[in-house]
């Protein structure tokens, strides 16, 4: 099963943040925000199919998310957890570690935002719109 969303790079993305990455809804990035990769997505994760979030929530779950920016693509795999919520209205977040709250969307993720191609964040940093794909198995 897959979702997809569609957001844009931002001046702003360093992608720099070592157990994270983000992308969000929001119209605006601070340097603050290290591990967000994309902003203005036009999906959030309460905005799912009830059947992939079900899919997400087994332990077993492969969760791959797939960012593609302006010819570059790199993929990032992590699981599911029972405790995903898939609820969060604004951001959908990967994690390297086991924690969850309601914008998480995958735990245990190989990398965070910083081991993602640099080329790519060039990309996004530039501004080019973003597709993002995450797939369950």
């Amino acid at each position: 099963m897959e979702e997809h969303i569609h957001a844009q790079g931002h001046e702003h993305v360093r992608a720099e943040h070592t157990s994270t990455f983000e992308v969000t809804t929001d119209d605006y990035l601070t340097p603050a925000g290290d591990c967000i990769l994309a902003i203005n997505a036009d999906r959030a994760p309460a905005d799912f199919d009830p059947d992939f979030i079900t899919a997400c929530q087994d332990a077993d779950a492969t969760i791959t998310v797939t960012i593609e920016a302006d010819g570059h693509t790199e993929t990032v795999t992590g699981r599911g957890d029972p405790a995903l919520e898939y609820t969060n209205e604004r951001s959908a977040v990967g994690r390297t570690s086991d924690y969850v709250d309601d914008r998480t969307i995958m735990v245990g993720a190989e990398f965070a935002a910083d081991g993602f191609d640099r080329d790519l964040i060039e990309a996004l940093a530039a501004g080019a719109d973003v597709t993002v794909t995450f797939r369950v198995e």
